[in-house]
């Protein structure tokens, strides 16, 4: 099969791979379409000691079933495999589970024209969706479990709140679709990339600023500040903008740089959530988000031949990019 590996630090290359071979329990997919992650990007600058080359990344994925029960389905996956029987899983905490494992980390992923995945994982999809927009189910899925942790704890609905999102990425942008259509419109959004923020303003689904050039346009008076970028500096950055008594939701995981004001925290009651992955009920909760069109059209995801995966893979480095998200599908299913 042909597949886009991971074979040097800002190094991929479209080749021949060998078939999957799923162990007991697992089944084949043939691949409609997978997108890059901000963690597959973490990769490819090699700055991820779990993922080490050569290695298929991807796990952003939908496709179709060649084998067991669900033989001939469209499915997506849930790339986050866990043991099922442990503590966190019986108690619908499955993101948490100890034994965890992600396709494309230490497991062959999803950038390729099949992949294996534990049968467990698999959720099924509408005949007729989308598979560019399936194939941002986990994504949403992120995003969404972000928001949900925040409205548990929340003190007023999120449609009463002024929020800030660091980073209009993939989660960024997903989660000011979902603020929106859960009827929030006080939305600012931080992104230094000029290309994405005209493309996060064509959504109406926040105000963007350059965080480089300007302070959040209400800093200090944020009731949750959602940090999809996750390093020292927006730390920092998110530790100003919230308000007294407000949320800080940290779902990016780009380094471990020291940045919480520790002493705001503690003085001003402030609550940080730690987000990791999702449950399967926000998968689900997703693909019908998707498929309902609730987050928009997504006429803003970019989608490209796998065989052009390793320009792709440039051009986000480079910042070239306006989309938050760019799609690769097998050469044989682009028109």
């Amino acid at each position: 099969m042909k597949a886009l590996v991971y074979t040097n630090t800002q190094e991929m290359t479209y080749r021949d791979e060998p078939l999957p071979t799923p162990p007991a329990g697992h089944v084949v997919m043939d691949v409609s379409a997978a997108a890059i992650c901000g963690s597959d990007m973490h990769a490819y600058h090699g700055h991820d000691e779990r993922r080490v080359p050569p290695l298929i990344l991807g796990h952003e994925v939908c496709g179709i079933v060649r084998e067991g029960k669900y033989t001939g389905q469209r499915m997506v996956i849930n790339p986050l495999m866990t043991c099922g029987i442990c503590h966190d899983c019986m108690s619908g905490r499955s993101n948490l589970c100890h034994k965890r494992e992600l396709i494309g980390m230490y497991l062959q992923g999803a950038l390729a024209e099949k992949v294996a995945i534990d049968e467990r994982n698999l959720l099924a999809i509408p005949d007729d969706m989308d598979p560019i927009k399936a194939a941002l189910t986990e994504p949403t899925a992120t995003a969404l479990h972000a928001i949900v942790l925040v409205e548990r704890i929340a003190y007023r609905p999120l449609s009463e709140m002024r929020c800030l999102i660091m980073g209009g990425g993939a989660i960024g942008l997903l989660a000011a679709l979902i603020l929106k259509a859960k009827g929030c419109f006080n939305v600012d959004m931080a992104e230094t990339n000029a290309l994405r923020r005209t493309s996060v303003n064509a959504q109406d689904c926040a105000t963007t600023y350059d965080p480089i050039a300007d302070k959040a346009p209400h800093n200090g008076n944020y009731d949750v500040v959602f940090d999809c970028v996750g390093a020292g500096a927006t730390r920092k950055s998110a530790s100003e903008a919230v308000r007294p008594g407000g949320i800080i939701s940290h779902v990016g995981l780009q380094n471990t740089e020291e940045g919480f004001d520790s002493r705001r925290i503690t003085l001003q009651e402030l609550t940080v959530l730690g987000n990791y992955c999702y449950s399967m009920a926000d998968m689900q909760a997703s693909i019908d988000m998707l498929y309902n069109e609730q987050l928009g059209d997504l006429n803003w995801v970019d989608v490209r031949p796998l065989s052009k995966g390793a320009e792709a893979f440039s051009d986000l480095h480079l910042g070239k990019v306006a989309a938050a998200k760019i799609v690769l599908r097998p050469d044989h299913l682009m028109s």
